[in-house]
């Protein structure tokens, strides 16, 4: 977490608003941060986390930043040299545990056996430590904050661990979940969570802050419309290339639907690195402008079908899946689907 990166403008009334209610002791000790991925959950959670844990008398000046609390809160930041990603969240899921307390859950490394892993789930054996860590007495202060990040990554014992925990707080814990898919958690969890769900900013407020990005206007105007208005998306695929690798998976797609490409090889392209979810979900865009400009029913249907294929199957990647298999799949349907048109989309 990096304290001196800005709170964008939509972030900034988000942290306010959850500050108030902390202040004023409307804010239970369990809350849902939610909304798109990308918009700052993370980064707003820490700032807020930080105002907690804060032991400066005066609550209108939290965080201080001078108290032993706010120095072992910034010397976790500082001694993590992950480069942050563009939401301001640390690019390792556990950051540095500098704050005893602070407890931060997610995505673990397996070290052994070589070469290490991430763990795409979150285990019950991490949630039943964050529970007994939030159980004891604070070091600092009278507060205590754990912030689970990606909390639908829980898999079913580790959600149903968290349960006691939310059953049975204590004066003083805050446990914070981040979800960018709040649906795949349990209802029981959700309903024993108060929301703070972070919606996409006006169009103008979201492309003056990509122009403070350092983005030109035209590009940035272009970025936010592909991303649909998704101003961390959009940042995010102009910094990393995803505005051509946009480009290129329309252009595979038209070629596609001319039967000017092989499938297979398409699919053997696609899912030779990393970045085949981030195809996909280009190419979900991509059915879904077809559609938009559409009057004939029944293409419509097949596009929209397509669209929900596709989302489907860049879920299915997270799974054991051989990759090139399922999305060959795909490209196989698409033909149908595109109706035989060779133009391509390539907004």
């Amino acid at each position: 977490m990096n304290d001196d990166l800005p709170l964008a403008p939509w972030q900034q009334r988000m942290h306010d608003h959850a500050a108030a209610a902390i202040d004023a002791g409307r804010m239970g000790h369990a809350l849902l941060f939610c909304g798109p991925a990308m918009l700052g959950k993370r980064l707003v959670a820490e700032r807020l986390a930080q105002r907690v844990l804060c032991l400066s008398p005066d609550a209108a000046a939290r965080p201080c930043g001078q108290c032993r609390s706010c120095s072992l809160y910034r010397a976790r930041a500082q001694k993590d040299p992950l480069e942050q990603r563009p939401d301001g969240s640390p690019s390792h899921p556990w950051g540095h545990p500098g704050h005893p307390d602070a407890i931060f859950v997610g995505h673990a490394w397996r070290l052994t056996p070589s070469p290490p892993r991430q763990l795409s789930v979150i285990p019950v054996d991490q949630v039943r430590e964050l529970s007994a860590r939030l159980a004891t007495t604070p070091q600092y202060g009278d507060a205590k904050v754990a912030i689970i990040d990606p909390a639908d990554d829980m898999n079913d014992a580790a959600a149903n661990a968290l349960l006691k925990t939310l059953e049975e707080p204590v004066p003083g814990r805050y446990l914070w979940l981040l979800s960018a898919n709040p649906a795949r958690l349990p209802a029981t969890i959700r309903s024993r969570c108060q929301r703070l769900e972070f919606r996409l900013p006006p169009a103008d407020e979201a492309v003056a802050w990509l122009r403070a990005q350092g983005h030109a206007d035209g590009a940035a105007a272009e970025a936010l419309a592909a991303a649909r208005g998704h101003p961390g998306l959009a940042d995010a695929w102009l910094r990393d290339g995803g505005m051509a690798l946009r480009r290129e998976v329309a252009a595979d797609l038209a070629k596609l639907a001319g039967n000017s490409a092989s499938p297979l090889e398409v699919a053997k392209a696609w899912t030779a690195d990393e970045q085949a979810t981030q195809r996909l979900l280009h190419a979900a865009d991509v059915a879904r402008d077809e559609a938009a400009g559409l009057t004939d029913p029944a293409r419509i249907r097949k596009l929209a079908a397509w669209f929900d294929s596709a989302n489907r199957t860049r879920e299915l990647l997270r799974s054991t899946v051989r990759a090139d298999l399922a999305v060959v799949d795909l490209l196989l349907a698409w033909r149908d689907a595109a109706g035989g048109n060779a133009s391509g989309v390539t907004r």
